[in-house]
């Protein structure tokens, strides 16, 4: 059985809340969940566009907190 990796895909909303939806990954199958929700989907393809979406329609949480940050060496 293949091993069980994880991501996440997180953003903010308007009040600073963060919101942050997991991939988890098992061969070519994948699943995403909410942690603010418990909303689950499974997703073959694409899942961090759907956690994106998903983020973004139910939290209205579409600040990366990733955006400001210069990449590592510069």
């Amino acid at each position: 059985m293949p091993p069980i990796t994880t991501s996440k895909v997180s953003r903010w909303d308007q009040h600073g809340r963060e919101h942050v939806v997991r991939v988890h990954r098992r061969g070519i199958q994948r699943a995403i969940s909410c942690d603010t929700c418990g909303w689950r989907q499974n997703a073959q393809f694409l899942p961090w566009l759907k956690a994106e979406e998903h983020l973004a329609e139910a939290h209205q949480a579409t600040v990366d907190p990733t955006a400001g940050r210069s990449p590592a060496g510069s």
